[in-house]
């Protein structure tokens, strides 16, 4: 970030030349109180939003100062939004719209000093957020050395991560970077988020414009320490955690609030894990709660150019905590995920998108089952959903097969399940199907007795499963699907999409 003005200014903090630093921790919001800066998530090599929606650059500068900015590509400047003046330390821009592609400068000046942003580009934001295998490095995943090495096909593809910290309080600025935006590389991959950066090269593939990702996640973290106050209050979560980097909202104070004056296009999401054993039976209320709150939030904060329903991608948890670990948190945590819909978009998750990781087990992971290697699949499955949702492309199938109606057939002792679309019956590992059974009318739970039913017939579109497993006095209440931790092998669930790519997810309902 190339910088002209006081050069004892410079020498006080040891620069050898008059570009603005990028060490790992900075920006505080007291740093350079009195000098022209950008914000601490603005850098050379940056992705900014691009049309229609009007990215946001903002920074520090003198109190009552007056600052210009100007924006300069290829043919010389293209955009030079009125002067705005410093107020209580800060300055923002909205700039016009600007097509995909690059690269631009962007200048900011004052009558004596320049700050500029070199080789930046425009085109889609991606915030990636979550826990440990959101953070999960590139140099971890399976074929991690091929993945390393298309990066040099994807200049257009940049990356930047925001540093772990918390805080009791809501941020304007970072206090801590973990990279400064790169064009993708070896260097700035390896450590970098494997899902985050698989799924922004699959965009890029698609898109052909500039992708920019921005990562900021923590490992073992639950969806309260990312959650605002406001969104904790409408689950009645106003109580706190006792570990301080999950007590409530520290995490979006210091992590996601930050960023609220970025234009983004929309964000992806890997969490859950925590929450199997967190206050699971409210993550149907404090998931969707959260992104809502986001929504809203990024919308104000970018002065209206974050969409207040910014496309919202995430994964359904993969596995077990560990290998043959026999219970039904995480089973429970997916459909909590979904809002107890089983699927995404739906009606109280609009604009959201789901990819199914259920059948991505990796007991042999030597960073621990918790950890799947294979990020490929789950960003593949996810971009398919981003196609589908957040670019409108038509004739993506994205979701796996999932029931329209399911019938009870009493004389025939079976269930008849017809799907919303072609089927391919595929697993010959785990178990499918369950039945609880009851002598009385109460609906049926996770931890009711559940009995493993077969397939006794199929067509392309059904399924035919008995219930004649059902004690005489009995009949079946209730009816799940994949209701396991770990419901099946590696790709080898039962019920997949006509092509095999796609798992159905799992379900449960009173019959």
């Amino acid at each position: 970030m190339g910088k002209t003005g006081r050069p004892d200014e410079s020498r006080a903090m040891g620069w050898t030349s008059l570009r603005q630093p990028s060490a790992t921790f900075l920006f505080l919001d007291t740093l350079f109180e009195e000098s022209l800066r950008f914000a601490s998530y603005y850098g050379d090599h940056m992705v900014l939003q691009k049309s229609p929606e009007r990215a946001v650059v903002w920074g520090y500068g003198p109190e009552g100062e007056q600052v210009n900015v100007t924006l300069w590509g290829p043919e010389g400047p293209q955009s030079t939004p009125p002067p705005v003046t410093v107020t209580q330390g800060i300055w923002k821009v909205t700039l016009d719209p600007v097509k995909p592609g690059g690269p631009y400068s962007v200048m900011a000046a004052t009558n004596n000093v320049t700050v500029t942003l070199s080789d930046v580009l425009f085109g889609d934001v991606w915030l990636c957020g979550g826990q440990s295998n959101m953070c999960f490095q590139t140099y971890k995943v399976f074929n991690s050395e091929e993945e390393l090495n298309l990066t040099a096909q994807y200049p257009n593809v940049r990356v930047f991560m925001a540093g772990e910290h918390l805080n009791e309080q809501e941020l304007s600025d970072l206090a801590k970077v973990g990279q400064q935006w790169a064009v993708a590389s070896r260097e700035s991959v390896e450590q970098f988020s494997g899902l985050c950066w698989i799924y922004g090269r699959l965009m890029y593939a698609t898109l052909k414009h500039p992708i920019g990702l921005v990562q900021s996640c923590w490992g073992g973290t639950i969806v309260e320490a990312w959650s605002s106050p406001r969104a904790l209050h409408q689950c009645g979560l106003d109580h706190d955690m006792p570990e301080n980097k999950n007590r409530s909202s520290v995490l979006w104070n210091a992590m996601i609030h930050p960023f609220l004056k970025m234009t983004l296009k929309g964000a992806i999401w890997y969490q859950g894990e925590s929450n199997s054993f967190v206050n699971t039976e409210v993550y149907n209320c404090s998931f969707p709660a959260m992104i809502d709150d986001w929504r809203s939030s990024f919308h104000e904060g970018s002065g209206g150019q974050t969409a207040i329903d910014f496309p919202f991608g995430f994964l359904s948890t993969s596995i077990a905590m560990f290998p043959g670990y026999k219970s039904y948190s995480m089973a429970n945590i997916r459909w909590h995920q979904t809002a107890n819909t089983g699927f995404a978009p739906n009606p109280r998750m609009n604009a959201t998108f789901m990819a199914v990781a259920m059948d991505l087990g990796d007991d042999t992971s030597p960073y621990h089952p918790i950890h799947p290697r294979d990020k490929y699949t789950v960003a593949y499955r996810l971009s398919l959903g981003a196609r589908a949702v957040a670019y409108g492309e038509k004739g993506v199938h994205f979701l796996g097969p999932y029931p329209k109606a399911i019938t009870s057939n009493d004389n025939a002792l079976s269930v008849n399940i017809t799907y919303d679309q072609a089927i391919t019956v595929v697993g010959t590992s785990g178990e499918g199907f369950e039945i609880c059974c009851a002598d009385v009318e109460a609906p049926c739970s996770s931890y009711s007795p559940w009995i493993p039913v077969p397939v006794v017939d199929r067509s392309s579109t059904s399924l035919q499963v008995s219930t004649a497993e059902c004690p005489s006095t009995r009949k079946a209440a209730a009816l799940r699907y994949a209701w396991k931790d770990l419901p099946c092998d590696y790709k080898d669930c039962l019920v997949y999409s006509a092509a095999g790519n796609l798992p159905a997810p799992p379900f449960t309902i009173q019959l």
